[in-house]
């Protein structure tokens, strides 16, 4: 039997994610966990050795993290992504040297962090590969920036799209994204989390609103649009019960392991937003009935992992289209694992694991005692067109 791995994880103790990382570590019967904290990594403190396997994780849950990274005490403003994204990848490319230059392996490539969390390029990379997507006039490197609410206005206008989801481009979690429509000069409605104050300030809320006016849509789209803004199309969902849904689904080394139906009455299924766990079965047999295929849903994701072929484990989000038969992959989250209490599906290799067991698993040449142990091999498959 091979040596377990010494696990590091780059995050904040106090996460949620981290601490169920942790558990899955002392379950598979590998030595703790050894958390760095962030705070160490942007002080230039952190440390690494050789022979460890390192895991970057989500930096969010600190708010003196926040602070170095955005520039402010307040996690609930909407604000300041932009910075946030200057200052984590190049911390993420110098936690990434430090560590190679230790002889640790690195998870996550700190590069690919850098697509993951910039939206354009997430979605240039996706479509250069032939991944079903919604279609956006901000695609790729080459796509257009985003001044304020009149470029949202002449974008949407020029690639004909009516409904659009306007999103901070280095966003998470459906922070400051609106859900637009329009409908002929000032006729705009968004619905959206993003609460706005007498200042002009912009904050998360826990309750999804509407904005009913241009005005008001054209206000909160020009104090996002600093920071980085990216358009996609608003692609009528299939529902469940009478609400909208689509899919998280994890993929692990490769090959899709877990997923969660997310329904909801808004276009945000975040379940922060009161989304809730849908029936996946009836999901599937709904893909079935329809003619289409279950199976192919799950290569489309894995399909867009492979572009990523550095990172060990994303999120991504599929929308099935109205009738059940045809997907689109909506986004590939590199932090997309936290499904607390989920197992693997049936035939995929994590059977009876939840999300971190299952990375464990498929951690390159190690075995984890258990019953479930080895590699997983990436799955192969071409998306729905």
């Amino acid at each position: 039997m091979s040596s377990s791995p010494r696990l590091t994880v780059v995050g904040n103790p106090g996460n949620r994610r981290v601490s169920l990382f942790q558990d899955a570590v002392r379950a598979a019967g590998l030595p703790a966990a050894r958390v760095v904290p962030w705070l160490e990594v942007l002080r230039g403190e952190a440390r690494f050795g050789s022979g460890e396997t390192v895991r970057i994780d989500s930096p969010g849950e600190d708010a003196e993290v926040e602070r170095l990274l955005r520039d402010t005490d307040d996690p609930t403003r909407v604000e300041g992504t932009g910075r946030w994204y200057a200052r984590f990848t190049a911390a993420a490319r110098e936690l990434g040297r430090a560590a190679s230059a230790a002889g640790a392996e690195l998870l996550d490539d700190p590069d690919e962090l850098a697509v993951l969390f910039d939206k354009r390029l997430c979605h240039g990379v996706l479509d250069a590969a032939g991944v079903a997507l919604p279609a956006s006039p901000t695609s790729g490197p080459g796509g257009p920036a985003v001044s304020g609410w009149d470029d949202v206005r002449s974008l949407m206008a020029a690639a004909g799209l009516r409904r659009a989801f306007v999103k901070p481009a280095h966003g998470s979690s459906a922070s400051g994204v609106l859900a637009v429509e329009t409908a002929g000069p000032e006729r705009v409605r968004a619905i959206t989390s993003v609460e706005r104050d007498g200042a002009g300030r912009l904050y998360n809320s826990l309750r999804v609103r509407r904005y009913t006016t241009e005005r008001e849509v054209a206000a909160i789209v020009d104090t996002l649009a600093p920071d980085g803004l990216h358009i996609e199309q608003w692609v009528p969902k299939a529902a469940q019960g009478g609400r909208s849904a689509d899919l998280r689904v994890v993929v692990v080394a490769g090959r899709a392991t877990h997923a969660v139906l997310r329904t909801s009455t808004s276009p945000m299924t975040n379940l922060h937003l009161g989304g809730l766990r849908g029936d996946l079965d009836a999901a599937r047999a709904a893909i079935e009935a329809a003619g289409g295929s279950w199976a192919a849903a799950l290569a489309v994701c894995e399909e867009a992992a492979g572009c990523f072929p550095r990172t060990h484990c994303v999120g991504v989000d599929l929308l099935p289209a109205r009738g059940w038969r045809r997907f689109a992959v909506c986004e590939v989250n590199a932090f997309g694992d936290l499904l607390p209490g989920l197992t693997g599906l049936p035939g995929r290799g994590a059977e009876g694991l939840d999300t971190y067991a299952a990375q464990l698993a498929a951690l390159p040449g190690r075995v984890t005692r258990g019953d479930h142990r080895g590699t997983t091999a990436p799955a192969s498959g071409t998306g729905l067109r």
